[in-house]
């Protein structure tokens, strides 16, 4: 028997194309069509509808780039229609290819109601079915005109991604605006041979079931009436009724389809943008959930049900009634799917905090799964912080698009570097726009790795990022998949159910230890430098902030501001989506970030001086301000006082050959006359820091062309390529007294320019290095290069709540792809007996190396690298154009309980003020193995304290809390600050409170004070 299946396939394609879908709208009539152009941004929808508009016909262009267009559309259903069904086809110039990232509109009622929206893959609204003939009908349109920026060819630099670059060209033409008969019995074939079209294709050339599918489908078109396709779909239907409900096997694989639209919350388009997607796509959705009662549909991100609740309160009103009827799903319980690798430790905790109280509050829903599919990465503390939000499942998807390794599992149990273990499951579709098509159910049976062991899968199901979400068409598709001979059986299902049913069938899914690190996008973590810097600097704020307020609440009854920390912690959260932070979102979104950290950094300053003057007053003597978990200068964490100087006077003199020798008794620092570092000697411990016959700070500069993904990838071959530089415009002694001395240094590159000051301060075993880059290259790679005189095979990077290790040799692959990598505040490299921290209060990307010496010795260099600056074109042709910061410093000798301290105080430098006397801290830890990440006053504004605090060092401590206020309770809590079980075991007496820690475990106390007012401070 030949195979017949080419031939099959290529007819029904052409009938599909050319005769059966064509058939769905046999009979149409134009509609009349006005417009109005709003100037500038967006503007209220009353103002759109009473706009007064001017007639405009389809094939005009229309739509500046980022412009908004209200259109209003009305006309008149024939008499003959009655009894038939009826849609408006509303097309405003679509290109189907790309279902979002282009034009989209919602439609309003004439009161103002909003009915739906309409997108590439879905430009209908329902008129009636049945009609009764000779209604009017009238909609307005608010079409955004967003321009297309990942066109095709793709990743090619725009102007289009900035308003004030963009122009005002109109973009767009419009190509159908009709009322149309709708044929449903065509539609519904449509279904039928889509589905058993892309089945047939996926099933073995033996398998007896391909056959029936075949002649079935091939007796289908037979019936067809090629000039009469409406007239002979019902008879080819007919043909199709037995294949298509013949039923699945026993042991076919099971796949939990969840509706699902996955929105960026900025990326191609600005935030504001993302708050009109989300509006749109969600009043699709809640009329898909009206039509269809078996469809289930998931939305993530507090942060736009709170958009929604703001500026489309009658969109709000349906969303919170279909979540109140348990069919849409508040997934997730994150502020917004944020990046994991970069925020700190307690935002990555806050996003948690707000993202379920907001779900709590507003729906009574309280999330047990974590909802990242497209997050670049994860983190290797990210499963301690699931748990403590009082979570217990991970989905994600972004895995699979690792290019080096395939991950081994997509169901599996995540172990974090304290030992919590996450139940976790990517799906095997390998897709979060999946369209239920056949291919895509079969690709995600055959590729599920649990085989035998598990037959569960999550399949997201819908567009997103503008397309709309899921479609009536997907939701027929999976109808047919329910129950289908040859195919995974498909059911729409809550994120929850799901997870619940697959870890009751796999008990002993196996264990994956450490970061889940993707093997792709990883010049996220250096891209748009200001952004990440601004995060940075938020981060610290807020963490003084909170402190100071509540210290001057308990002490000094200073009014605590709740509501001003909850919005600027909810704008920092925003901020750290996995499209802004990681930058990797268009010129307009950066900008406008920049600004905001500008906002925030001026409100919390505002608000750290408020809290401090109401501590000490104003005149008197000079105090210090330590905001740092750690004592220094004989001021202690959280405390004010004269700050205390200690340790040899620091020396300079001019070295031998050119350059510069500064010591203060601990170090002995050479920095030769290119301005280069040539020897950081350890005076107590007698041995070189820097590599012999090698400089460190020493700036590198490498071409930065990636194979695709400008702003997210660098691709190993980058370093094949590298130009050091070490020509210097200037080396000056600059300031010397008895507490500091200076170097300041000089370099002229390309079309930039780097001023560096190294400062060498009293009593410290470190370097300080302030460097100011006036930067103007294009696709190049910035990086300070530390190599160092130690040999070691792994090193230490900080991450959330603690730190990692990750080998310096790449004897596998896994090791090799891991090229660059993120670290917050430190890397530490050691060996036995000793070891070096690299410290940084802006930076993440960095890379670590060893190599053998060929000086005799063959001892071993291992090199650090901070990743400073890239210059991508896409899709921000000027990113990380003009000036930047960065402070870093070299610690010799430090363990990692150095590198945590010293990471801590170039983040939060001491603060010098004058006041009436000392401030004592409000809470005290015995223990510096163990580290405070916040105090603060409780949520709820009880009055009570709130102390987060973890062992930092990778071991056991035990560890006594001090506060400085009478105690009357102390309690462990969740990140949510609801009391929990879930923790040490503590020991209260008086003020004191007791508890042994193990490593790296996070604990949250709510401490109540005697006598504190019912309704706080």
């Amino acid at each position: 028997m030949h195979d017949d299946r080419a031939l099959v396939e290529a007819r029904l394609k052409r009938v599909l194309d050319e005769r059966i879908r064509p058939a769905l709208y046999p009979e149409s009539v134009p509609l009349e069509v006005a417009a109005w152009v709003a100037p500038g941004e967006p503007v209220p929808v009353a103002e759109g509808l009473s706009a007064s508009h001017t007639p405009v016909t389809v094939g005009e262009m229309w739509g500046a780039p980022w412009g908004t267009t209200w259109f209003t559309v009305q006309g008149e259903v024939p008499v003959s229609w009655a009894g038939r069904t009826v849609e408006a086809v509303l097309d405003l110039g679509f290109d189907e290819r790309m279902p979002g990232f282009q034009c989209e509109a919602l439609v309003y009622t004439p009161d103002g109601s909003p009915v739906k929206a309409i997108n590439p893959r879905n430009q209908w609204v329902r008129v009636g079915t049945p009609v009764q003939g000779g209604e009017r009908v009238a909609w307005h349109l608010e079409a955004a005109s967003n321009p297309v920026i990942l066109g095709v060819p793709p990743f090619q630099p725009t102007r289009l991604g900035d308003r004030e670059t963009a122009g005002g060209e109109p973009l767009y033409r419009l190509a159908r605006m009709d009322l149309a008969v709708f044929d449903t019995t065509v539609w519904e074939l449509v279904q039928d041979l889509e589905v058993l079209g892309e089945l047939m294709a996926e099933l073995a050339v033996d398998s007896p079931r391909r056959w029936e599918v075949l002649r079935a489908v091939g007796r289908a078109l037979d019936a067809v009436d090629l000039q009469d396709v409406n007239g002979s779909a019902g008879a080819a239907r007919s043909q199709l009724r037995e294949v298509l409900t013949a039923p699945a096997g026993a042991s076919a694989h099971r796949i939990s389809a969840v509706g699902h639209a996955h929105i960026d919350s900025a990326w191609l388009w600005p935030l504001r943008e993302t708050v009109r997607k989300v509006a749109r796509t969600t009043s699709n959705m809640t009329a898909l959930l009206q039509d269809h009662p078996e469809f289930v549909y998931a939305m993530s991100q507090a942060q736009q049900y709170a958009w929604i609740k703001e500026h489309r309160p009658e969109v709000y009103a349906k969303v919170k009634q279909a979540v109140a009827d348990g069919r849409f799903v508040p997934a997730g319980g994150m502020w917004v799917e944020s990046d994991t690798n970069m925020p700190g430790s307690e935002a990555m905790a806050r996003q948690f905090v707000h993202g379920k109280r907001f779900f709590m509050e507003e729906f009574g829903v309280d999330n047990e799964e974590v909802w990242l599919p497209d997050t670049f990465g994860f983190a290797a503390g990210l499963p301690q912080l699931i748990k403590a939000a009082g979570s217990k499942w991970l989905l994600t998807q972004k895995i699979s698009w690792s290019r080096v390794n395939t991950f081994p599992h997509h169901t599996f149990r995540w172990e974090g570097i304290d030992g919590t273990r996450i139940f976790t499951h990517f799906p095997p579709v390998d897709s979060y726009n999946c369209q239920m098509s056949g291919g895509e159910v079969a690709h995600a049976a055959r590729n599920f790795k649990d085989k035998g062991v598990a037959r569960q899968s999550l399949a997201p199901t819908g567009w997103g990022d503008g397309g709309g979400g899921t479609t009536r068409e997907m939701i027929a598709k999976a109808r047919r998949l329910r129950d289908l001979d040859g195919s995974p059986v498909v059911e729409w299902e809550k994120p929850a159910d799901f997870f619940a049913k697959a870890e009751a069938e796999y008990p002993q899914a196996p264990v994956w230890v450490g970061e889940l690190y993707l093997e792709l996008h990883r010049a996220t973590l250096t891209s748009q430098a200001r952004t990440k810097r601004g995060n940075r600097r938020s981060e610290q704020l807020l963490r003084e902030a909170e402190l100071w307020s509540a210290t001057a609440a308990v002490s000094a009854q200073h009014p605590y501001p709740y509501s001003e920390l909850d919005r600027i912690w909810k704008t920092v959260l925003l901020h750290q989506f996995h499209d802004i932070l990681p930058g990797s979102s268009i010129a307009w979104v950066h900008r406008e970030a920049e600004r905001t950290y500008a906002e925030v950094a001026a409100e919390l300053e505002g608000m750290i001086a408020a809290a401090l003057a109401a501590l000490v007053g104003t005149g008197g003597n000079g105090l210090v301000v330590n905001s740092a978990p750690h004592s220094r200068g004989g001021v202690a964490a959280g405390a004010i006082a004269p700050a205390v100087a200690g340790g040899d006077a620091v020396r300079a003199e001019a070295r031998a050959g050119g350059g510069f020798v500064l010591g203060n008794g601990l170090l002995r620092i050479g920095i030769d006359e290119r301005g280069l570092i040539v020897s950081v000697y350890d005076i107590a411990a007698e041995r070189e820091t820097v590599a012999p016959g090698q400089a460190a700070n020493l700036l590198q500069i490498h071409p930065d062309f990636p194979n695709q993904w400008d702003a997210w990838d660098v691709d190993s071959f980058y370093r094949h390529v590298v130009t050091d530089l070490t020509e210097a415009d200037e080396v000056a002694l600059g300031e010397v007294s008895q507490d500091a001395a200076t170097v300041h240094v000089s370099r002229s590159f390309g079309d930039s320019h780097v001023v560096q000051t190294l400062t060498l301060p009293r009593g410290q075993r470190r370097l300080d290095i302030d460097t100011e880059v006036e930067w103007h290259e294009t696709e190049k790679f910035l990086k300070a290069a530390f190599p160092l005189d130690v040999h070691a095979e792994r090193y230490a990077a900080e991450t959330q709540f603690g730190h990692l290790y990750r080998p310096t040799h790449t004897n596998t692959s896994w090791e090799a792809a891991k090229f660059e990598a993120c670290a917050h505040r430190f890397v530490q490299v050691k060996e036995p007996g000793w070891g070096v921290a690299l410290v940084n209060d802006a930076t993440y990307g960095h890379d670590v190396t060893r190599t053998v010496r060929e000086d005799g010795d063959h001892g071993t260099t291992t090199t650090v690298r901070l990743s400073l600056l890239r210059a991508p074109r896409f899709p921000d042709p000027e990113t990380d154009q003009g000036l930047h910061r960065f402070r870093y410093a070299l610690v010799p000798g430090a363990a990692v309980g150095d590198a945590v301290r010293e990471g801590h105080r170039i983040n939060l430098p001491e603060r010098r003020i004058t006041g009436a006397g000392p401030v004592a801290p409000l809470v005290t830890v015995d223990n510096d193995a163990t580290v405070v990440t916040a105090v603060k006053l409780a949520d709820d504004a009880s009055g009570d304290v709130v102390v987060r605090l973890h062992e930092a060092y990778g071991g056991r401590a035990r560890t006594t809390l001090t506060t400085g206020f009478d105690l009357a309770d102390a309690v462990t809590t969740d990140l949510l600050e609801r009391p929990t079980d879930d923790g040490p075991a503590i020991e209260r007496e008086g003020n004191a409170v007791r508890m042994a820690l193990r490593p790296f475990q996070i604990v949250t106390l709510r401490l109540t004070a005697a006598g504190a007012r019912a309704d706080g401070w």
